[in-house]
């Protein structure tokens, strides 16, 4: 029996769509071939927005309290699937159960926030600010936005876009990555049952050829993405030239940091899970760990044995606590990366690569890997992308923040330590947007911007938080003057 072929959702409806190429949809933990996903043509774009367009014109004229209405149905409905949602994650995805369970809590998470939108979306007022004279600040939205979302969380980053730009007046158009397109296509069904009007939001599938197209149509006012550096810069300078609204966040190269006064066993165990959690599949992934001074003779040895017990295979089983990578070709460029940077002088401590998953051997695993590697090889590489952990040594706090600053990157840092004062002096002059103390993957939480800084995002507005609010709204300033003693006539 031939796989399914998905389709989209454009016009309130699921069809067929005009796709002369399709690609297979994998389970990446058996090479099961899941669906074929289309490769949709950028003129299905056109109707979608003309539909979409409409569909916004009357939505932002409803109440924000009636949109957050929506809203509140849609995380009912979420948290009835949850179960399903996380095991369609895992299978499509390859993570383990447990981080498809989080992942999928902090998507409801965002929703939750949303819901605040009544208040978020209050602007500001001065009276009396010249004789007779008020003025107001009011949001309103922006239009028609898209997102374009990638592999490593199918339903937590789609729901960093979504409750808010249709909460805040918006209509949205979703591209999940077509790697992992079932979770945006249950998400959009979901949603459905709300009872919003059906063209608000609406799903195409396809590849780089409709992504370009939504950074060139005029309909479309405002882009979010989420991948690699290289696609997060090409989408950011390409849509901004169309004149869009845009939000890009790319690739890292992440560092924890352990004094010698740190709790070990917990500085080790938030590196394995940093490094290694969803198969170090994520921009917030610890790829690199820099023991200071006498910590290296604790630490490392210690995070070897740690990543050597972990156990990796099926995420649905419930004993397994790394999961594969993507796709054949993701395995392949990590087993190149260790290669090179073995030829780059590193000596691996603990070698995944050519091992395999009893029963799985099929399946695109590679187990846990720690380098100990050389400054120059390990901050001048782009982003890993795998479960290696590559071990810096440093002699003292001001060392390792001189590594950390002089990386292109700029999405995340941590520390532990017991010293407070070494903890704020890192707090202020690491170069990142997002830091740990004492934790080691500091994703913020809903209510908070997810921030990157340098190489690791490209835009002035992230998403989550008080930022979306920003990004999908246009302030409004009026200036009112209703002179005295004139019948109420404008002068």
């Amino acid at each position: 029996m031939p796989p399914v072929r998905l389709p989209n959702f454009v016009g309130g409806t699921w069809r067929r769509p005009q796709a002369e190429a399709w690609l297979p949809v994998f389970n990446p933990a058996t090479a099961e071939v899941l669906a074929e996903v289309p490769l949709s043509a950028a003129a299905e774009l056109d109707e979608a927005v003309a539909s979409a367009t409409a569909a916004q014109a009357a939505w932002r004229d409803v109440p924000v309290a009636e949109r957050v209405g929506y809203l509140f149905r849609y995380f009912r409905l979420l948290e009835e699937h949850y179960e399903e949602l996380a095991r369609t994650i895992t299978r499509e995805c390859g993570k383990t159960l447990a981080e498809a369970q989080s992942e999928l809590r902090r998507g409801l998470e965002s929703v939750q926030a949303a819901c605040a939108l009544p208040l978020l979306l209050q602007g500001y007022s001065n009276e009396q600010l010249a004789y007779d004279l008020d003025e107001h600040l009011f949001r309103q939205p922006l239009g028609v936005a898209a997102a374009v979302t990638p592999f490593n969380f199918p339903a937590m980053i789609p729901l960093w876009f979504l409750p808010y730009a249709v909460g805040c007046g918006n209509a949205l158009l979703l591209k999940p990555s077509e790697r992992v397109p079932h979770t945006a296509v249950r998400l959009v069904e979901l949603l459905a049952e709300t009872g919003l009007p059906r063209a608000l939001v609406q799903l195409l599938h396809g590849g780089q050829e409709l992504v370009h197209a939504m950074c060139d149509h005029p309909g479309i006012h405002g882009i979010s993405l989420v991948g690699s550096t290289q696609a997060a810069r090409a989408v950011y300078q390409r849509a901004a030239a169309a004149g869009k609204r845009v939000q890009c966040q790319g690739g890292a190269r992440n560092a924890l940091v352990v004094m010698p006064d740190a709790d070990l066993d917990g500085a080790v165990q938030a590196a394995a899970d940093g490094a290694f959690g969803c198969a170090g599949q994520r921009c917030l992934a610890t790829s690199l760990a820099i023991a200071v001074d006498q910590a290296r003779h604790r630490f490392i040895p210690a995070i070897q044995a740690v990543a050597a017990s972990r156990r990796v295979g099926n995420g649905l089983d419930p004993q397994v606590e790394m999961g594969p990578l993507i796709t054949q070709e993701s395995q392949a460029r990590v087993v190149r990366f260790v290669a090179e940077a073995e030829n780059a002088g590193a000596k691996p401590l603990l070698d995944g690569r050519g091992r395999r998953v009893p029963g799985h051997e099929q399946g695109f695993f590679v187990f846990p890997t720690v380098l100990a590697a050389t400054a120059e090889a390990a901050l001048a590489h782009a982003e890993v992308f795998g479960p290696v952990l590559s071990l810096l040594e440093a002699r003292n706090l001001d060392e390792a923040l001189s590594l950390i600053n002089s990386g292109r990157y700029g999405n995340m840092a941590c520390l532990f330590t017991r010293d407070g004062a070494a903890a704020r002096r890192f707090r202020y002059e690491a170069q990142v947007g997002n830091v740990g103390i004492n934790v080691g993957v500091a994703a913020p939480m809903a209510w908070y911007p997810f921030s990157g800084w340098k190489e690791s995002f490209f835009g002035d507005l992230h998403a989550q938080g008080r930022h979306a609010v920003e990004f999908y709204t246009q302030t409004k300033v009026v200036m009112e003057r209703w002179p005295r003693g004139r019948g109420g006539s404008v002068s």
